[in-house]
């Protein structure tokens, strides 16, 4: 599993920090995705319809009703991260919850989006008061993660709400404590079980005592 080169060095650029790490997704963890995106899909002419856990295959146009192949689906994309401070919100307890957390432990948020957006999502979350270091990655997240918590053998948490981006950072960082948050948990009907050594978590209110066990704090 090969690094993201400039995901290395973004992470060269944080300050040496050797307090219990939380890493943390973005979307539907952080910020509202999959709420407000039907939204702005509805706005440029499309709907979606959620009858797996993935966007390709669920998203048509509305007039034709033609479902839309990857490449429109990216570019769609693409617009919405643009677009994101217009439409993204912050998920439910999620600043309160890392409030309390950010003063004795590293948190840092990890979003699997492609780097040039990486300016518009950082602007966005300043002015949302979300100022802990923000990472991108075009790649698996867990060799970012492994990077991250360096030599130091301290305690990580990451949390996400997909399934393959806890299985990266099981195989990176064996000892994770690893957390399964979806800001809308009726799509964890789509999934299958997550693994035993997942914890699966329904909101931030629970989460955050959670975490600060973890972590040890």
């Amino acid at each position: 599993m090969s690094d993201d080169p400039e995901t290395a060095r973004q992470i060269a650029e944080l300050a040496a920090d050797d307090r219990p790490l939380l890493v943390l997704d973005v979307d539907d963890v952080v910020l509202e995705f999959i709420r407000p995106f039907p939204n702005f899909l509805k706005a440029r002419g499309y709907g979606l319809t959620l009858a797996s856990f993935r966007l390709t295959g669920n998203i048509a146009e509305t007039a034709s009703g033609r479902l839309i192949e990857q490449p429109e689906v990216t570019a769609l994309l693409g617009d919405f991260f643009d677009a994101q401070a217009d439409w993204q919100s912050i998920t439910d307890g999620s600043a309160e919850a890392l409030a309390g957390l950010g003063d004795r432990a590293e948190v840092i948020l990890l979003t699997a989006m492609p780097h040039r957006h990486r300016a518009v999502r950082r602007a966005h979350l300043d002015a949302l008061g979300l100022s802990y270091p923000l990472l991108t990655t075009e790649m698996a997240k867990g060799p970012a993660v492994a990077k991250l918590r360096g030599k130091a053998a301290r305690p990580v948490v990451f949390v996400d709400d997909q399934p393959h981006n806890l299985a990266s950072v099981r195989e990176s960082v064996a000892d994770a404590e690893l957390i399964h948050l979806m800001a809308d948990n009726s799509l964890r009907a789509f999934l299958p079980p997550v693994p035993d050594d997942i914890v699966v978590i329904q909101d931030w209110h629970e989460a955050a005592p959670k975490i600060a066990v973890a972590l040890g704090l």
